[in-house]
């Protein structure tokens, strides 16, 4: 319960007007970069609604009423219709799977009119407004298996809802839950498992073609054994404090992988998978006989990531091949270095590239950027609108805009830590996680640093939905915020 404090300021003196001034910054940044992404030569009213820039103009006039009545609103109102609006919101996601409009492969959008909105984008604020009520419930604690599991499914329920959309990209921002989860006390374990997933993943996919040295070994499998191998004992000993023991199974495991390459090297070519299979399983065997000895759940943990790590890796090809559609796998071939496909998946990307590299240190200039003029980037007003950006503002406009959303990213961590309750604090820490993960992977993907999944540049990309959700996910933790000096009923 928050302690009563002495002063209790009025709201206006109380909002963040830091927070709301970077977020103005960001809006008019954005509308340039939509005009220099959507003009063509010719056009003489940058303003007109039958342009993008001019309707871009619409959606940040109604961002800024949206934003108002956000703050006029109690901010007792967001905890009490917390489970409501997720409710609600859940049952719209669920809806829009049986949608018949179809824009762009993905059924995530509902037509009503000239006018389309898509819900995915107002279900992360929902879900942020979930999770925030739930760990706020007296006698939480995100160690219980009950209360962990219920979590996760206001996490993954709608997430999965979005997938059934075919809108992928939009489903994966909801894993940046997990940084608000780790905040709020989740073991630095599961971020470290999917880390080591997304090593696997890669090293083993990337690898799986070239041969260690003269055997029939590929490189992918050989590696990636080994690195579990390698976490699973070095987890042993973090977790156990036992590192002389961390290390002799180590050893052992290694002497024995090392012998048998070089058996395999100049005596017999063999392939060292199976005997690097061999001896994961051997680990597993061990980590449970230790448990059972020494009555240390630890053990019997440790030994489920190992589990999970060999079944991973080994559904991984599958999933690559079998399960994601034929886009997909073309896009992370093509982010792996397996695939080219300037003329296909990877065009876009060769495109941001080549407009990114064209701006130089100090642009073209507004308007006159060449490759986005010419329309050689596909999605530009959208997906890849920091291409514009660094087309025409060069390194110094790229530069500048990524300043913003760091002073940005760093004024929601100031804000959330300054909370005086559960509530705000993790919704604080939700609507950051979102924008980070939201910066990361679009300015990544345009630099062909990450996937192409699709997701829109917060209040840069043109569009009123992805806008109207970013600001709805702000001005909601901003009203939060500025009644923090009271005593609340969270």
């Amino acid at each position: 319960m928050a302690q009563k404090s002495d002063k209790n300021p009025g709201l206006l003196r109380s909002l963040d007007w830091w927070t709301i001034l970077i977020y103005v910054a960001l809006l008019s940044f954005g509308w340039v970069s939509v005009c220099g992404a959507s003009y063509t030569y010719g056009d003489t009213d940058l303003l007109s609604l039958s342009t993008r820039s001019g309707m871009q103009v619409v959606w940040i006039g109604t961002s800024l009423m949206l934003g108002l009545v956000l703050i006029l609103l109690d901010d007792r109102f967001y905890s009490t219709f917390a489970y409501v609006l997720f409710g609600v919101m859940l049952l719209l996601l669920f809806a829009t799977i049986f949608n018949p409009h179809t824009i762009k492969g993905s059924r995530s959008w509902l037509v009503l009119g000239p006018l389309r909105l898509q819900p995915a984008e107002f279900a992360k604020f929902t879900t942020a407004l979930a999770l925030a009520k739930f760990m706020d419930k007296y006698g939480y604690d995100i160690h219980k298996v009950k209360d962990l599991l219920i979590t996760l499914a206001i996490i993954f329920v709608p997430m999965l809802f979005i997938v059934g959309q075919r809108e992928t990209g939009s489903a994966l921002v909801y894993l940046s839950f997990f940084l608000m989860l780790y905040r709020e006390g989740m073991t630095g374990s599961v971020l470290f498992t999917g880390v080591a997933m997304v090593l696997y993943f890669v090293l083993g996919i990337r690898y799986a073609e070239p041969l260690l040295f003269d055997t029939p070994t590929s490189v992918g499998k050989f590696v990636v054994f080994v690195l579990i191998q390698l976490f699973t004992t070095v987890m042993v000993g973090i977790y156990s404090r036992n590192w002389q023991e961390a290390m002799r199974v180590l050893g052992l495991c290694l002497g024995i992988t090392l012998l048998c390459l070089l058996f395999s090297i100049y005596v017999i070519p063999f392939d060292l998978f199976w005997v690097q299979v061999t001896l994961s399983v051997l680990l597993v065997g061990y980590l449970i006989w230790r448990a059972l000895e020494t009555q240390m759940k630890v053990y019997l943990w440790i030994g489920g990531f190992a589990i999970g790590s060999i079944f991973f890796f080994s559904s991984a090809d599958y999933a690559l091949n079998h399960v994601l559609e034929k886009h997909q796998r073309t896009r992370i071939n093509v982010l792996l270095g397996l695939e080219d496909d300037l003329k296909g998946a990877g065009y876009n990307v060769h495109q941001s590239e080549i407009a990114i590299g064209s701006g130089g240190l100090e642009g073209k200039g507004f308007l006159n950027g060449t490759q986005t003029k010419l329309k050689y980037v596909p999605e530009q007003e959208t997906d890849f609108i920091f291409c514009t950006v660094g087309e025409e503002e060069g390194f110094v406009g790229a530069a500048g805009a990524l300043l913003l959303f760091l002073a940005l990213i760093l004024r929601l961590i100031h804000l959330a830590e300054r909370q005086v309750s559960t509530f705000g604090r993790v919704y604080g820490y939700c609507v950051l996680s979102i924008f980070l993960f939201h910066v990361f992977i679009n300015v990544g993907m345009v630099l062909g640093l990450t996937p192409v999944i699709g997701i829109p540049l917060p209040f840069f990309s043109y569009g009123g939905s992805s806008l109207w959700g970013f600001t709805f996910l702000l001005f909601v933790f901003l009203r939060i915020d500025a009644g923090r000096h009271r005593v609340n009923d969270y």
